[in-house]
């Protein structure tokens, strides 16, 4: 879902419905995955507890989403009164939805998260005592990742939720132009500022610029001290998620431009990452990188087609584990005075990456976590508590409550001085 959209020339090729859901899965080599020969088993259910599972995840999600942008559309109002106060509520509605999908993970798609990375990050990533990770990243960053399969977001999402300052409130993504107008959802990405992108450079650098310029703005608190928003801003510089149509498209372009084709990565488009992080330059100190593997993702396979959402949430055939590895750049390091150079830096890390992901591949793990007791740290997508999904409940329902009151409030009044008919 969320893609650098302005890379130049990139084409995305999404799979057909019954594909990505799961419910046509071939079994032509390098593509779909046999139904019956599945990386995490077989299925945990039945038929029809499948459409039971699905039932209820539609019922929960949509409700959801639903009563957030019913909150949205409440306080919308604060646009028009103080803009600070508007924005610092929306965060709070991208938080409620951070916890929505977390929850679903937690539910109907549990996995574990091996988390390690190199000494750029040592320290910033630690093993809580309840079994958890928290993470340690600063308050603005950029952050880049490898895009296996189309819930890689909620993933890294899921991050923000356990950093310490939380960040899953002030997450930013950028997206293809037509996801805004799908319905609920696309009204409620547009409240969180999402940027929604055209892929034509004449139009989407000024809408970027306009975008990225509000998340760079100095601000002043009531006792004088200057500050900046917080923000993450996620990017995936390949454009989509790999597939056997991407990887033909990115050997095509390797060969075409005389490049090395990395064989478990798509090469990285520089154009969108570099207008980004050259218009937040000065106000962000680093960029994190995170290569994204899935356990279960054989050699010459591609997630989409095995970690479909039949699968991973209505089959009990989630991924067994996700795994997270960690770099930190500093801005100032990165070459962006230059886009020759900042292609060619782009790719050669997208090289690593793939290094990364062979090692993966042999082994069944990244690099150990450097600078730590522990090797790996190992932890499950959950929320603080179950009961945490009830805030996206509450302005919706002290709405409710409000409006109840007034009513009958204003029917004892109307009684009392005969104004009823």
């Amino acid at each position: 879902m969320a893609v650098d959209k302005i890379a130049e020339g990139s084409d995305i090729n999404l799979p057909t419905l019954g594909v990505a859901m799961g419910l046509k899965q071939t079994s032509a080599k390098g593509s779909a995955y046999p139904a019956d020969a599945h990386p995490s088993g077989k299925r945990a259910h039945g038929r029809a507890v499948q459409v039971l599972r699905g039932l209820a995840l539609g019922v929960y999600f949509f409700t959801c989403c639903v009563t957030i942008v019913i909150s949205q559309v409440l306080g919308s109002w604060l646009y028009f009164v103080n803009r600070d106060l508007y924005y610092d509520y929306m965060s709070m509605t991208k938080r409620w939805f951070a916890v929505t999908t977390t929850f679903v993970t937690q539910v109907w798609g549990p996995t574990t998260i091996r988390i390690s990375g190199d000494e750029s990050v040592a320290g910033e990533i630690r093993p809580t005592e309840d079994g958890g990770v928290q993470f340690s990243f600063p308050e603005r960053l950029v952050m880049i990742a490898n895009h296996q399969i189309y819930t890689d977001w909620l993933y890294l999402w899921w991050v923000g939720y356990v950093n310490k300052p939380a960040a899953h409130g002030h997450i930013y993504i950028i997206l293809k132009q037509s996801l805004q107008y799908i319905p609920i959802i696309g009204w409620g990405m547009k409240f969180y500022g999402f940027i929604f992108m055209s892929r034509k450079m004449a139009t989407d650098q000024p809408r970027m610029a306009y975008r990225l310029g509000k998340l760079k703005q100095t601000k002043t608190d009531p006792s004088g001290k200057q500050y900046r928003v917080p923000m993450w801003l996620l990017l995936f510089p390949e454009g989509t998620n790999i597939s056997g149509n991407g990887r033909r498209k990115s050997a095509a372009w390797a060969e075409k431009n005389g490049w090395k084709d990395p064989e478990h990565v798509l090469l990285p488009r520089s154009t969108g990452s570099f207008f980004c992080l050259n218009e937040l330059k000065g106000t962000v100190d680093y960029v994190y990188d995170c290569t994204v593997a899935y356990e279960g993702v054989e050699r010459g396979k591609y997630g989409e087609n095995i970690f479909t959402l039949s699968s991973t949430y209505f089959q009990g055939r989630s991924p067994k584990s996700v795994n997270f590895y960690w770099r930190k750049f500093k801005l100032s390091d990165i070459p962006l005075d230059d886009a020759g150079k900042f292609d060619v830096w782009l790719r050669e890390e997208w090289y690593k990456k793939d290094a990364l992901m062979e090692q993966y591949l042999t082994t069944g793990r990244f690099p150990a976590m450097a600078g730590s007791k522990v090797d790996f740290i190992e932890t499950k997508v959950r929320t603080k508590s179950p009961l945490e999904v009830l805030q996206v409940f509450t302005i919706v329902g002290i709405t409710g409550l409000v409006w109840r009151n007034v009513q009958k409030f204003g029917g004892v009044v109307a009684n009392r001085f005969g104004l009823l008919m």
